[in-house]
């Protein structure tokens, strides 16, 4: 890990940012979960000289209320790890889906068999676009009791529970794995029939259709935009942020980033603790003027 006191790195000058993109848990939110007011005046500052802000990040679009009240402009967010682009503006228990893609059942299952084959142990859970289901041994990870307690087999199945709903992910986790041995453990078992990625401390992967992740569902709204990616500036701390920092033309990896995220980000920011987002926009704002 990266020293939380670090100072920030700045990647070299390029054309003016036109969109932020900022991950959520462990980037613009501090441990408590909390949005500062620093980070909120920086947010709406940002929106106030013509810069977009997106929130990109792993959680549903049921969670999405700690930031809904912080939303600009377009109020759309990209959740579930690009698997949805939704629009905040409804608030709590209204929010409109712009974008769905969905993880096939089919996928879905094929990735279940050959993660189960792989690692034995592995417990399931399904995420919907309104609906949470789990298996009976998977634990309680999240901050909601599921709708529905089976086999993952039952629960993607066609004629399955919530068959009218497109299934935006899938979640495994093994009790024993090390976390980024079982992501890779996985990658290499499921290949291309599904996107395995992770955010959670624990061996809890987060498995999308092919080709889903965070990059790909930004780069479709920018273009809507027509905004190129070198005019992106983008935060992020575990491995789902890995491929939106490549893509951006500017990227931040937080103080606390995991090492992959180091790698591949073009410069690092503070913590998240210690508001590293609202560090940068500030930065940039300033040279702005």
């Amino acid at each position: 890990m990266t020293s939380a006191t670090r100072q920030p790195e700045t990647p070299a000058p390029t054309v003016p940012p036109r969109l932020i993109a900022t991950d959520l848990d462990g980037t613009l939110l501090r441990d408590d979960k909390s949005v500062s007011e620093r980070t909120v005046a920086a947010l709406a500052a940002a929106e106030d000289a013509g810069i977009e802000v997106f929130f990109v990040t792993g959680r549903p679009a049921r969670w999405m209320d700690i930031v809904s009240d912080h939303v600009h402009g377009h109020g759309l967010a990209i959740c579930g790890n690009g698997a949805a682009v939704v629009d905040l503006h409804g608030g709590p228990g209204t929010h409109r889906f712009v974008k769905v893609r969905e993880l096939a059942r089919e996928n879905a299952l094929d990735a279940v068999r050959l993660l189960r084959d792989a690692a034995p142990g592995t417990v399931y859970a399904v995420e919907q676009t309104y609906g949470f289901h789990q298996e009976p041994a998977y634990p309680k990870l999240h901050m909601e009791i599921p709708d529905l307690l089976a086999p993952a087999e039952e629960l993607l199945a066609p004629d399955g529970p919530g068959a009218h709903e497109p299934v935006l992910k899938i979640l495994a986790y093994h009790p024993e794995l090390d976390p980024d041995a079982f992501l890779t453990l996985a990658r290499l078992a499921v290949g291309d029939r599904a996107t395995i990625t992770r955010s959670s401390p624990s061996a809890l992967l987060e498995i999308s259709g092919p080709g889903v992740s965070k990059a790909s569902t930004l780069a479709l709204c920018c273009a809507e935009r027509g905004i190129s990616h070198e005019e992106v500036v983008a935060f992020g701390d575990m491995p789902n942020d890995v491929e939106m920092l490549t893509w951006a033309g500017q990227s931040y990896a937080m103080g606390n980033a995991h090492p992959d995220v180091v790698a591949a980000a073009s410069g690092r920011t503070v913590a998240n603790n210690e508001d590293g987002v609202a560090v940068v926009i500030e930065r940039i704002l300033a040279e702005r003027m």
